[in-house]
């Protein structure tokens, strides 16, 4: 299914076949394909460049296809890998996190730091934080096939 080329989010770099590939939702994604390309959001003047996941409903292209700018997405694989990090040795608390210390990490970005915390304020947190952890657990092939790659590709880079 070929991406539109005629709304706002111009694709520069496209995945076509997305769907085939989705995690578990593969073959039978409504996710279709992804892009990075110019931003909808760009002013004159002023380009940004931004990715996005496009949907289909079977019938239509979805509104709720989702468009970010480049370091959000690189600052969600971030919160990914951090949590990781922290689910490798969660096992050691009784709920998986240490309810006295709930910041897992600062991590700094641009002269602050983003920090990844456990959401305390989620009144099912201990039930919430179990279900996640079983979901990394049972979703961990996949994602390590992906972690995997982003590594390679940042060792060609030089990162």
């Amino acid at each position: 299914m070929k991406i539109p080329t005629t709304l706002k989010h111009k694709p520069v770099i496209v995945s076509e076949n997305y769907g085939q590939v989705d995690g578990r939702y593969a073959p039978d994604s409504d996710a279709k394909g992804l892009s990075l390309g110019l931003a909808q959001w760009n002013d004159r003047g002023k380009v940004d460049i931004s990715a996005k996941v496009w949907r289909h409903t079977g019938g239509k292209w979805s509104r709720q296809s989702e468009e970010l700018p480049l370091h959000r997405v690189l600052d969600l694989s971030i919160l990914v890998a951090s949590s990781m990090v922290h689910f490798r040795e969660a096992y050691r608390h009784e709920n998986l996190y240490d309810a006295d210390q709930p910041v897992l990490d600062r991590i700094g970005l641009q002269g602050d730091a983003m920090t990844v915390a456990v959401c305390t304020d989620n009144e099912r947190i201990n039930e919430d934080i179990r279900l996640f952890n079983q979901a990394l657990s049972d979703d961990s092939e996949l994602i390590g096939e992906r972690l995997k790659t982003l590594s390679r590709l940042l060792k060609e880079m030089g990162y």
